[in-house]
Protein backbone atom coordinates (compact mmCIF):
# COMPACT_ATOMS: atom_id res chain seq x y z
CA UNK A 1 0.00 0.00 0.00
CA UNK A 2 2.99 2.24 0.84
CA UNK A 3 4.51 1.49 -2.40
CA UNK A 4 1.05 2.47 -4.66
CA UNK A 5 0.56 5.70 -2.55
CA UNK A 6 4.59 6.89 -3.73
CA UNK A 7 3.68 5.68 -6.83
CA UNK A 8 0.22 7.76 -6.96
CA UNK A 9 2.09 10.98 -5.52
CA UNK A 10 5.14 11.08 -7.76
CA UNK A 11 2.49 10.48 -10.87
CA UNK A 12 0.23 13.65 -9.27
CA UNK A 13 3.15 15.46 -8.67
CA UNK A 14 4.51 14.75 -12.87
CA UNK A 15 1.23 15.43 -14.15
CA UNK A 16 0.68 18.99 -12.24
CA UNK A 17 4.51 19.98 -13.07
CA UNK A 18 3.41 18.97 -16.82
CA UNK A 19 -0.14 21.09 -16.60
CA UNK A 20 1.99 24.23 -14.92
CA UNK A 21 4.33 23.94 -17.94
CA UNK A 22 1.82 23.79 -20.36
CA UNK A 23 0.19 26.77 -18.79
CA UNK A 24 3.81 28.93 -19.03
CA UNK A 25 4.04 27.80 -22.41
CA UNK A 26 1.02 29.51 -23.72
CA UNK A 27 0.13 33.61 -23.53
CA UNK A 28 -4.44 33.70 -23.22
CA UNK A 29 -4.64 37.32 -24.90
CA UNK A 30 -7.78 38.82 -26.09
CA UNK A 31 -9.06 40.98 -28.41
CA UNK A 32 -12.13 42.10 -30.27
CA UNK A 33 -11.47 41.39 -33.52
CA UNK A 34 -14.23 44.02 -35.22
CA UNK A 35 -11.35 47.08 -35.88
CA UNK A 36 -9.76 46.69 -39.19
CA UNK A 37 -6.67 46.87 -39.66
CA UNK A 38 -5.83 46.15 -36.23
CA UNK A 39 -7.96 42.90 -36.04
CA UNK A 40 -10.48 41.74 -37.34
CA UNK A 41 -11.69 38.08 -39.26
CA UNK A 42 -11.39 37.37 -42.79
CA UNK A 43 -12.15 34.30 -44.60
CA UNK A 44 -12.94 32.86 -41.61
CA UNK A 45 -9.74 33.46 -39.66
CA UNK A 46 -8.64 36.10 -37.11
CA UNK A 47 -6.20 38.13 -38.57
CA UNK A 48 -4.27 42.01 -38.25
CA UNK A 49 -1.88 44.03 -37.36
CA UNK A 50 -2.23 43.63 -33.52
CA UNK A 51 -2.53 39.44 -34.55
CA UNK A 52 0.41 39.18 -35.98
CA UNK A 53 2.26 41.08 -34.16
CA UNK A 54 1.09 39.58 -30.76
CA UNK A 55 1.94 35.91 -32.92
CA UNK A 56 5.71 37.23 -33.01
CA UNK A 57 5.80 38.44 -29.78
CA UNK A 58 4.84 35.15 -28.32
CA UNK A 59 6.70 33.56 -30.96
CA UNK A 60 10.19 35.24 -29.34
CA UNK A 61 9.12 34.58 -26.03
CA UNK A 62 8.47 30.90 -26.55
CA UNK A 63 5.24 30.55 -26.41
CA UNK A 64 1.73 30.19 -28.08
CA UNK A 65 -1.00 32.53 -28.47
CA UNK A 66 -4.51 31.15 -26.93
CA UNK A 67 -7.09 33.02 -28.37
CA UNK A 68 -9.87 34.69 -26.70
CA UNK A 69 -13.05 37.09 -28.83
CA UNK A 70 -14.42 39.59 -26.43
CA UNK A 71 -16.49 42.94 -26.85
CA UNK A 72 -14.22 45.15 -26.17
CA UNK A 73 -15.86 46.81 -23.37
CA UNK A 74 -15.37 43.60 -21.38
CA UNK A 75 -11.35 43.84 -22.08
CA UNK A 76 -10.27 45.35 -19.13
CA UNK A 77 -12.74 43.67 -16.73
CA UNK A 78 -11.99 39.99 -18.51
CA UNK A 79 -7.88 40.65 -17.74
CA UNK A 80 -8.59 41.83 -14.34
CA UNK A 81 -11.13 39.18 -13.51
CA UNK A 82 -7.97 36.51 -14.61
CA UNK A 83 -9.85 35.62 -18.08
CA UNK A 84 -6.90 36.13 -19.79
CA UNK A 85 -2.68 37.67 -19.38
CA UNK A 86 -3.03 40.04 -22.41
CA UNK A 87 -6.00 42.19 -24.04
CA UNK A 88 -5.09 43.05 -27.16
CA UNK A 89 -7.26 45.20 -28.72
CA UNK A 90 -5.65 48.54 -30.36
CA UNK A 91 -6.04 50.15 -26.59
CA UNK A 92 -4.98 53.37 -26.12
CA UNK A 93 -2.58 54.08 -23.06
CA UNK A 94 -4.64 56.42 -20.73
CA UNK A 95 -4.50 57.41 -17.12
CA UNK A 96 -7.98 56.40 -16.48
CA UNK A 97 -6.68 53.00 -17.63
CA UNK A 98 -3.25 52.68 -16.22
CA UNK A 99 -5.14 52.83 -12.67
CA UNK A 100 -5.87 49.34 -12.85
CA UNK A 101 -3.42 47.97 -15.63
CA UNK A 102 -0.47 47.90 -16.58
CA UNK A 103 0.66 48.22 -20.32
CA UNK A 104 3.83 47.25 -22.58
CA UNK A 105 5.86 50.30 -24.20
CA UNK A 106 4.21 51.55 -26.89
CA UNK A 107 3.84 49.74 -30.03
CA UNK A 108 2.27 52.71 -32.15
CA UNK A 109 1.23 55.98 -32.40
CA UNK A 110 -2.44 56.76 -34.10
CA UNK A 111 -4.84 59.13 -32.77
CA UNK A 112 -9.02 60.21 -32.41
CA UNK A 113 -10.29 61.57 -35.98
CA UNK A 114 -13.31 62.28 -37.48
CA UNK A 115 -15.12 60.55 -40.20
CA UNK A 116 -18.10 62.25 -42.32
CA UNK A 117 -19.79 61.39 -46.04
CA UNK A 118 -17.81 62.80 -48.48
CA UNK A 119 -20.62 65.43 -49.48
CA UNK A 120 -20.79 66.79 -45.74
CA UNK A 121 -19.87 70.77 -45.69
CA UNK A 122 -21.23 71.25 -42.26
CA UNK A 123 -17.99 69.04 -40.34
CA UNK A 124 -14.88 71.07 -41.85
CA UNK A 125 -12.83 71.14 -38.29
CA UNK A 126 -13.21 69.62 -34.89
CA UNK A 127 -15.24 72.33 -33.43
CA UNK A 128 -18.06 71.73 -35.83
CA UNK A 129 -19.15 68.37 -33.68
CA UNK A 130 -21.14 70.54 -30.89
CA UNK A 131 -24.84 70.23 -31.76
CA UNK A 132 -24.29 67.30 -34.28
CA UNK A 133 -25.30 63.39 -33.59
CA UNK A 134 -22.06 61.48 -33.55
CA UNK A 135 -21.53 57.64 -33.45
CA UNK A 136 -18.68 55.71 -31.18
CA UNK A 137 -17.98 52.63 -29.85
CA UNK A 138 -18.80 51.43 -26.49
CA UNK A 139 -16.07 51.47 -23.82
CA UNK A 140 -13.27 53.55 -26.08
CA UNK A 141 -11.88 56.95 -25.16
CA UNK A 142 -13.99 58.34 -28.26
CA UNK A 143 -16.71 58.32 -25.64
CA UNK A 144 -15.30 60.16 -22.76
CA UNK A 145 -13.05 62.37 -25.00
CA UNK A 146 -16.26 63.65 -26.15
CA UNK A 147 -18.00 63.84 -22.74
CA UNK A 148 -15.15 65.64 -21.10
CA UNK A 149 -14.45 68.17 -24.63
CA UNK A 150 -17.59 68.04 -26.35
CA UNK A 151 -20.15 68.43 -24.31
CA UNK A 152 -22.84 69.49 -26.58
CA UNK A 153 -22.47 66.41 -29.21
CA UNK A 154 -25.34 63.92 -29.04
CA UNK A 155 -23.67 60.79 -28.78
CA UNK A 156 -24.74 57.53 -30.71
CA UNK A 157 -22.98 54.93 -28.50
CA UNK A 158 -22.78 51.23 -30.46
CA UNK A 159 -21.29 48.50 -29.79
CA UNK A 160 -19.24 47.80 -33.00
CA UNK A 161 -17.08 49.57 -35.13
CA UNK A 162 -18.77 48.79 -38.42
CA UNK A 163 -21.69 49.68 -36.77
CA UNK A 164 -20.71 53.46 -36.08
CA UNK A 165 -19.53 53.86 -39.30
CA UNK A 166 -22.58 52.60 -40.75
CA UNK A 167 -24.56 54.98 -39.10
CA UNK A 168 -22.53 57.82 -40.66
CA UNK A 169 -23.17 56.12 -44.19
CA UNK A 170 -26.67 56.01 -44.03
CA UNK A 171 -27.00 59.34 -42.25
CA UNK A 172 -28.46 58.63 -39.06
CA UNK A 173 -24.95 60.17 -37.62
CA UNK A 174 -23.39 63.58 -38.54
CA UNK A 175 -19.72 61.95 -37.78
CA UNK A 176 -18.22 59.02 -36.07
CA UNK A 177 -15.17 59.38 -33.81
CA UNK A 178 -12.65 56.33 -33.60
CA UNK A 179 -8.93 55.79 -34.25
CA UNK A 180 -7.76 57.22 -37.62
CA UNK A 181 -5.65 54.12 -39.27
CA UNK A 182 -9.51 52.35 -38.99
CA UNK A 183 -11.22 55.12 -40.08
CA UNK A 184 -8.40 55.86 -43.08
CA UNK A 185 -8.80 52.31 -43.77
CA UNK A 186 -12.22 52.33 -44.39
CA UNK A 187 -12.70 55.56 -46.03
CA UNK A 188 -10.08 54.52 -48.30
CA UNK A 189 -12.24 51.42 -49.50
CA UNK A 190 -15.92 53.64 -49.27
CA UNK A 191 -15.61 56.91 -51.69
CA UNK A 192 -18.88 58.04 -50.30
CA UNK A 193 -17.35 59.18 -46.98
CA UNK A 194 -13.95 60.85 -45.69
CA UNK A 195 -11.70 61.18 -43.12
CA UNK A 196 -10.78 64.94 -42.01
CA UNK A 197 -7.09 65.95 -42.09
CA UNK A 198 -7.05 67.36 -38.45
CA UNK A 199 -7.20 64.86 -35.29
CA UNK A 200 -8.63 65.58 -32.22
CA UNK A 201 -5.60 63.52 -30.16
CA UNK A 202 -2.24 61.70 -30.79
CA UNK A 203 -2.75 58.24 -28.90
CA UNK A 204 -0.30 55.42 -28.00
CA UNK A 205 -1.23 51.83 -28.77
CA UNK A 206 -0.40 49.46 -25.95
CA UNK A 207 -1.05 45.77 -25.02
CA UNK A 208 -2.62 45.41 -21.63
CA UNK A 209 -1.43 43.70 -18.65
CA UNK A 210 -2.17 43.25 -15.40
CA UNK A 211 -0.63 45.08 -12.80
CA UNK A 212 0.73 42.04 -11.09
CA UNK A 213 2.19 40.47 -13.23
CA UNK A 214 5.62 43.06 -13.88
CA UNK A 215 7.56 39.59 -15.32
CA UNK A 216 5.27 39.05 -18.25
CA UNK A 217 5.37 42.69 -19.34
CA UNK A 218 8.99 43.50 -19.03
CA UNK A 219 9.37 39.39 -20.98
CA UNK A 220 6.51 41.58 -23.67
CA UNK A 221 8.88 44.42 -24.10
CA UNK A 222 11.72 42.66 -24.61
CA UNK A 223 9.97 40.47 -27.27
CA UNK A 224 8.56 43.65 -28.79
CA UNK A 225 12.21 44.98 -29.05
CA UNK A 226 13.43 41.49 -30.99
CA UNK A 227 10.62 41.73 -33.33
CA UNK A 228 11.51 45.83 -34.09
CA UNK A 229 15.68 44.78 -34.31
CA UNK A 230 14.92 41.80 -37.11
CA UNK A 231 12.23 43.82 -39.46
CA UNK A 232 9.57 41.70 -38.24
CA UNK A 233 7.99 45.20 -37.26
CA UNK A 234 8.41 47.11 -39.66
CA UNK A 235 7.24 44.67 -42.44
CA UNK A 236 3.95 44.00 -40.71
CA UNK A 237 3.51 48.10 -40.54
CA UNK A 238 3.79 48.33 -44.09
CA UNK A 239 1.36 45.31 -44.98
CA UNK A 240 -0.98 47.31 -42.95
CA UNK A 241 -0.68 50.64 -43.12
CA UNK A 242 1.81 51.12 -46.02
CA UNK A 243 4.25 53.24 -44.74
CA UNK A 244 7.06 52.70 -41.97
CA UNK A 245 6.23 53.72 -38.70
Amino acid sequence: MKLRHILFTLALAVTCSSKVFAADDVLRVATDATFKPFEYVENGKRTGFDVELIEAIAKAMGRKVEWTDIDFKGLIPGLISKRFDVAASAIYITDERLKVVAFTHPYYTGGLAIMVKADNTSIKEPADLNGKKVSVQVGTKSVSFLKDNYPKVERLEVEKNQEMFNLVEIGRADAAVTGKPAAVLYANARPGVKVLEKTLTVERYGFAVRKDEAALTNAMNQALEKVRADGTYAALVSKYFGSGK
